[in-house]
Parts: C-alpha cells; structure tokens; sequence
C-alpha cells in the first residue's frame, strides 16, 4: 500500500483572482477555440462545451448545441438504424458538433463498421469510453480503432492520472476524457472507494497530455458555470456536461408531475435504471456505481448555452482575457475554504 499526502483540489476548493482588465464589454470576448487532434491534423473552432453520453447524449441536443458551436456526445444505446438515419440525414454542422460513442467490444465495432458504411458518411468524431480506462483491454482498443479508422478524432478514457492520460495519447487518442467518481450522478467513490478531486485530476491530466499535443476534456464534478469556468482555467481543452443540461427538453427521460410540477428523471449510466432500461438488469457480479433522480423540468437546452456562454464570457473580462485561450494563462486560483457549490438542481438560468 502506498500513500500519497499531497492536497488534492476539487473545484469548490478554489477561485478565480480578478485582474485589471482594458475590456470594456463581456460582448468583446472571443469565447470560441480551436484545436487542432494531433492523430488526424484535422481542426475544429467552436465553444468547448460537450453534451456527455449520457441521457443528455440525443440526437436532440446534438441539433441543438450545435447552433452555439457545442458539442454532444451521443449515448451508446441507440439503435443501429436510429444512428444510420442520423448521421446520413443531419447536416454539416451538427455532424462536425458530433461525437459517436462506443465501447471496446467486439459488437461496439462492428455496429460502428455498419453505421460507417450504411450511412454514407464518415465519422468523424468517436468517443470510446469505459468507467476504467487502466486496462490493458481498453488500451488495445484504442489501437485497434486509431488502425481502423486513421481518418477519426478519437477521444478515450476515463482516467484520473498523467501517466495512463499520456499512455492513452500514445495508443491513438487525440483527446483523454478525465474523471473519475465525480458526475453528480456518479457513485464510484462511494461505492468502490476510487477516484480523485477533479480539479487536481485537471492538471495533473492536461499537463501530460499537452506535452504530447493532446487535449484534454474534463468530465464530472460540473454543478454550475463556476466549475465549468475554473476547469477551463486549469488548462482543459473541453467540459463534458451530464447534470447541467439535465431536465431539458432535449434530454432524454420520462417526465413526471409532482404537486403541479413537471419532472424529468434523470440517472448515471452505471445505475441501477440505466441498466434496467439499456440491459435488462443488473448482473448479479456488478454493484450500481449511479444516482436516479428527478430533475425540474428547464425548457430548452438553449438556455443552458445561453447561460454558460454569459459565464465564460464573464470569467473572461474578470482575469483580462480577451479570448477564452488567454485565460488558462492569465488566471490564477486561490485556495478558499467552503466555497458555495451548489448544486445545479437549485440552479436556476437567470439566477
């Protein structure tokens, strides 16, 4: 047994110092960034906000973000043909906001090959993802599909630590997902002890794969735009958002009225609904590592974007930057104690 006594920093752990700034308007601020996948050459420019695969993962979001140059990730329970009509009908720019994702099994790839050749398009993007990225197995697979699909962006994980992010950049990867345990529906730490803060796993992560000409994408431990804004100043490429655009009108979920309001239920991919819903049960060898909950209904996901937008744009005029790519440079955090974190289901647009 070995242990570390570092401190290990989560977003509620930190703030952002304000600095002289010679912006006069929020409006003056470039909140778009481009980057350019180490693998493929290829770049992309748009806002760095990524819809998770989970239930926020639709076809619906997809269309949506995508007029705000965001991304989503599509959830991997779709049906084959449901993702052929998808990705052969939708346009340019929702497709260039768009990730496929899968898993490392053998019928992951092959409904992958399917997708690829039945709906004349290329894809361009694809998230392979397990909850344990320090497998042996997973590693593999991202080689097989850097060797398969040379031409596709591929982003991997989950991983919490600098030496798999950059083994999983050197396997294929152009972008690490990092996060362990720290989604607002995720029970990992509670349930199998594992994890880390996500702030320390930011930078921990970002500087590994950076050397590299990686990306990183931070994943869970966002509960409101502050989280969002601080992620990106500890040098993450992208946020992925499950809980924040929970509730939504794109979100997928049944709804339900309580007491005259309308609620959305919501859950972790590792839950015991999520399971229920996309496998037909638990197995009995697996613990639910995810929350099931109802989440208010929000309207749009438009105003999420719209809301998050106004964040970073603020976060930007406070450290003096006048294009989100200034800011990891010119912020600095100060460890605070007790910081608010509220969570987003008390979080209301406009607030």
């Amino acid at each position: 047994m070995r242990l570390e006594l570092e401190p290990q920093l989560d977003f509620s752990d930190v703030l952002i110092l304000p600095k002289r700034s010679i912006l006069e308007s929020r409006k003056d601020v470039d909140i778009t960034r481009t980057f350019t996948f180490r693998h493929t050459g290829k770049t992309w420019t748009g806002t760095p906000i990524i819809a998770s695969n989970m239930l926020t993962g639709t076809f619906s979001m997809a269309h949506a973000l995508s007029k705000y140059n965001m991304m989503t990730a599509l959830h991997k329970h779709y049906p084959l043909e449901d993702l052929i009509e998808f990705f052969k009908h939708s346009d340019s720019n929702v497709l260039n906001n768009t990730w496929y994702s899968m898993g490392i099994v053998d019928k992951d790839f092959n409904k992958l090959y399917e997708v690829y050749e039945r709906s004349g398009q290329k894809i361009e993007k694809i998230l392979c993802e397990v909850a344990n990225g320090y497998t042996n197995k997973y590693v593999e697979s991202i080689k097989r599909l850097r060797v398969n699909f040379p031409e596709s962006i591929i982003m991997a994980g989950n991983v919490v630590t600098g030496e798999m992010a950059a083994e999983l950049i050197l396997a294929g990867a152009d972008c690490v997902r990092a996060g362990i345990g720290g989604g607002q529906m995720c029970l990992t730490r509670k349930i199998a002890g594992v994890g880390r803060p996500q702030l320390s796993t930011v930078i921990d992560t970002a500087d590994a794969v950076h050397g590299l000409k990686g990306l990183l994408c931070s994943d869970g431990g966002c509960s409101q735009p502050a989280d969002v804004n601080i992620a990106l100043c500890a040098n993450a490429d992208f946020v992925m958002l499950g809980s924040m655009f929970s509730g939504t009108d794109e979100c997928a979920g049944s709804v339900e009225e309580i007491d005259g309001k309308m609620y959305k239920k919501f859950y972790g991919m590792s839950s015991n609904s999520a399971m229920e819903d996309f496998y037909g049960g638990r197995d009995s060898y697996k613990a639910s590592e995810g929350r099931t909950t109802l989440i208010p209904c929000r309207g749009s996901a438009a105003l999420i974007a719209e809301e998050l937008c106004g964040a970073i744009r603020s976060m930007c005029t406070y450290v003096g930057a006048e294009k989100l790519k200034e800011a990891s440079k010119r912020a600095t955090l100060i460890k605070v104690s007790n910081r608010l974190n509220q969570s987003y289901e008390k979080y209301t647009v406009g607030n």
